[in-house]
């Protein structure tokens, strides 16, 4: 008796020790819910690798894709709330819970936001055969041909499928919707009456000012739709219950990772802007969006997909 009690001394000392370890104490997986090569796994490693400098731990990065990012998120929704799993997730986070008729999860109670890291602004680019030169000569050509134009995305719920969407609505154009399951696939097709440099005529920028990253070009608003803005997102996210310290330790290194110079440079290269934001503001941002695209589905008639 004396031998188990002496034993089971040592495991609740060894647990109380385990417990009490400074997180992080091991390494941290960032859950990726997009293939390898596209836009949002190269965030993902590029935050990654920064985020585990700050927090002296290393960040290893886990491809969840498909199911518009809803694989990889609930994988997060379902990990243990102990800080060692995050997902890097992005627009398409706010808008399924409106696209898709059954969510695994809740987004707004299931996960916890911790930062964001950056915004992708969209660029409207339309085949050189085409006759428009600007927005307002597209959006004329686009309701004198109604249903006659399609546009790529890089799937249902992503970026580029919500700025166009967004544009439908508020300017009432019809046109076809041609999902791919990245954005570089949809490339070769866009080229061939189907989009890639010197063979594609840019039109404007979808974010609310001109973007550093195209200084050139105009915005959809001062283009010719007033109102319009849209830039695509990603941030990190954890399972709800993770304690706050822990958040706040994520977010704060999260955001010292963004604003660091190489990272933002690295993120600019590649066409991201650097948005480092902590956990309440990144979370009323997050209720802001979900709001925002339920509105749209709805206005533009999108029916859910199972």
């Amino acid at each position: 008796m004396m031998r188990a009690l002496a034993l089971a001394a040592a495991i609740v000392a060894s647990a109380f020790v385990n417990a009490a370890e400074p997180y992080p104490a091991k390494v941290i997986r960032m859950i990726v819910p997009y293939s390898p090569g596209g836009t949002g796994d190269n965030i993902g490693r590029a935050v990654g690798a920064k985020l585990g400098e700050f927090l002296g731990q290393q960040v290893i990065i886990d491809n969840r894709p498909g199911a518009g990012g809803n694989i990889g998120a609930e994988a997060t929704v379902r990990a243990a709330p102990d800080g060692y799993t995050v997902v890097m997730a992005a627009t398409s986070l706010a808008s399924n819970p409106a696209l898709q008729r059954k969510m695994p999860f809740d987004p707004l109670k299931d996960l916890v936001p911790v930062s964001g890291c950056c915004e992708v602004p969209i660029i409207v680019v339309v085949h050189p055969s085409l006759p428009m030169k600007d927005i307002k000569e597209f959006v004329a050509y686009a309701k004198a041909y109604p249903g006659k134009l399609t546009y790529a995305s890089s799937g249902i719920g992503t970026s580029s499928h919500l700025a166009a969407e967004l544009f439908r609505v508020q300017t009432g154009v019809d046109m076809l919707h041609a999902p791919y399951k990245t954005d570089a696939l949809a490339m070769p097709d866009l080229l061939s009456g189907q989009v890639r440099a010197g063979r594609l005529r840019a039109l404007a920028v979808s974010t609310a000012q001109r973007s550093p990253l195209a200084p050139e070009l105009p915005t959809v608003a001062e283009a010719g739709v007033p109102g319009y803005e849209f830039s695509g997102w990603f941030g990190i996210f954890a399972p709800a219950a993770t304690p706050r310290e822990i958040v706040n330790k994520i977010a704060a290194a999260a955001v010292k990772a963004v604003q660091s110079p190489d990272l933002r440079e690295r993120l600019s290269q590649q066409g991201f802007m650097a948005v480092a934001s902590g956990p309440e503001q990144f979370a009323a941002f997050f209720r802001g969006e979900v709001a925002k695209w339920a509105r749209v589905v709805k206005e533009g008639g999108l029916q859910p997909q199972d």
